[in-house]
């Protein structure tokens, strides 16, 4: 067990989980230039890679090549931990590959009133019902804007790949449906610019109604008119994907899969948090008392593969499939990659084991790639 493991089980779980983010997240934006690297270049894996990285390669051993750029790694933190852009490169310099920030909504808004957070500490698990509190896209995109003129005038910074997700602002009503599309095309106009690939959230549950837009019927006109919005207001083509909830059924995920394919999207997360409550070990009580909202963590894992096999048979080998949900040992991570998997993505797992878990995860599943490939020769 690892000395933030026994603080987590010991004292961190009895603060408040959304205060115990909030103070953990500004610790780490205000650290020191490099000292997020320094904590995390005690991993074989991170250290080759932030050496290549600023020689404008990376780690051969576990790069990944998709969506047309390089990732130094497979492992990226999953939309929902920095809504609002404030930390990306803090978070890569802990051993990240790379970041997807948001969800981003056109309009500012507060979320849902506290308490929204919940930890279920026996099923490592964690329960939010946030809502998609964040900043807005125009301040979102601000910020960005301003890091944008930083990295220029430090050009020997490394560049790692940055995912913006957007979603629907809770204010904008359902019908009419054009509405909608207006909503999510603010946010593309404003966000694209900075993104190398834009990921369109039709699945968390805590907007109401927003799980209703999967419906490919729905789904297919509001995937359009973004990539018709963000070819408008980018130079480069910034791919496109969708993300999914693990709640679909299976002719629901299949339907995506064939949308996805139709619509030449380049990709699909899979998957979001999850409003089942099955199996799980944590008492009745602390369930009922966590509330309503998605489940995030390991009980995700089953569905989450399940999804990503459901997923790659039906769209062959080339498109882009982010796996996250449950992930949280090199053996999960390689697991989802020699289930198609060509990029991973985790957030709940990071909160349970600390700031050196991707960076340690990432040289683990280095090992592992060695071992296989050892194993293939004998």
């Amino acid at each position: 067990m690892t000395t933030y493991r026994w603080l987590f089980d010991h004292l961190l779980v009895h603060v408040d989980p959304e205060h115990a983010h909030e103070l953990g997240f500004r610790a780490l934006r205000l650290a020191p230039p490099g000292l997020t690297s320094r904590v995390a270049r005690s991993s074989d894996f991170v250290e080759r890679s932030l050496t290549t990285r600023r020689h404008g390669a990376a780690d051969s051993a576990m790069a990944v090549n998709a969506l047309g750029m390089t990732f130094p790694g497979p492992l990226g933190l999953a939309a929902g931990f920095d809504k609002n852009a404030e930390g990306i490169d803090a978070l890569t310099g802990l051993g990240f590959s790379f970041v997807e920030v948001g969800t981003v909504t056109a309009q500012a808004q507060p979320g849902n009133p506290r308490p929204r957070l919940f930890r279920l500490p026996k099923d490592r698990a964690i329960m939010n019902r946030m809502g998609f509190n964040n900043e807005g896209a125009e301040a979102v995109a601000q910020r960005l804007a301003r890091r944008e003129q930083r990295m220029r005038r430090h050009p020997g910074r490394a560049h790692v790949p940055l995912g913006i997700n957007i979603g629907k602002t809770k204010v904008v009503p359902d019908d009419p449906a054009e509405g909608v599309v207006a909503d999510y095309e603010t946010s593309t106009r404003l966000l694209a610019p900075y993104a190398d690939y834009l990921v369109v959230n039709v699945s968390s549950p805590n907007t109401p109604g927003l799980r209703d837009l999967q419906a490919v019927a729905r789904l297919g006109p509001l995937l359009v008119a973004v990539r018709r919005q963000a070819d408008a207001v980018t130079e480069e083509r910034v791919p496109l994907l969708v993300k999914i909830a693990p709640d679909l059924s299976d002719a629901g995920v299949l339907a995506v899969a064939d949308l996805a394919v139709a619509l030449d999207l380049d990709g699909i997360v899979a998957t979001n948090t999850t409003v089942a409550r099955d199996d799980l070990a944590s008492s009745a009580q602390e369930i009922e008392r966590a509330g309503s909202g998605g489940l995030s963590g390991a009980p995700l894992r089953r569905r989450s593969l399940e999804v990503l096999r459901l997923l790659r048979e039906r769209v062959g080998e080339d498109m882009v499939i982010i796996c996250v949900g449950g992930i949280s040992t090199a053996h999960d991570a390689w697991e989802r990659l020699e289930a198609g998997a060509t990029l991973l993505q985790a957030y709940t797992a990071f909160v349970y084991e600390g700031a050196f878990w991707p960076s340690t995860l990432q040289r683990d599943l280095v090992r592992l790639r060695a071992h296989s490939r050892e194993g293939e020769v004998r």
